[in-house]
């Protein structure tokens, strides 16, 4: 089967689950990690310094500085092993509908990090990847 047929496959069994939490991308100093790593959905280490992926009410409560509001997409698919492709697939999905997105690959599951004011556009041409598919 060739991996264009896997992706379909996949993409026609796409749940995206919206998490209903706020979340805040926050620049963080080295000492402020330790004590926040328990909030922490992610940790970024670039050569620009820390960021850390919270729950914007934490990052309010600390009075941390952040880059917007967003929400987290986890796609679950019916799928175990990576198929080669299908994040490509998704972001170029939201990206022709104009929507920025930052995907992440994790363990069980592929999350999609996009602004808040995007949550309701990106929720939909998600699960239109999937009714296209298959009704076609």
């Amino acid at each position: 089967m060739n991996a264009q047929v896997q992706i379909d496959r996949l993409l026609q069994r796409l749940s995206p689950i919206l998490n209903r939490q706020q979340l805040a991308l926050c620049p963080l100093e080295e000492a402020q990690l330790q004590d926040l790593l328990g909030d922490c959905l992610s940790v970024f280490r670039e050569r620009e310094g820390l960021c850390a992926l919270l729950p914007a009410a934490v990052a309010r409560e600390r009075g941390l500085r952040s880059d917007g509001s967003y929400r987290q997409i986890t796609l679950h698919c019916s799928q175990q092993l990576p198929v080669p492709g299908l994040a490509a697939a998704v972001v170029r999905a939201l990206a022709e509908a104009g929507l920025h997105a930052s995907m992440v690959s994790a363990r069980c599951h592929e999350h999609i990090l996009v602004r808040e004011e995007d949550t309701v556009s990106a929720m939909q041409v998600l699960n239109g990847i999937s009714n296209r598919l298959q009704y076609s």
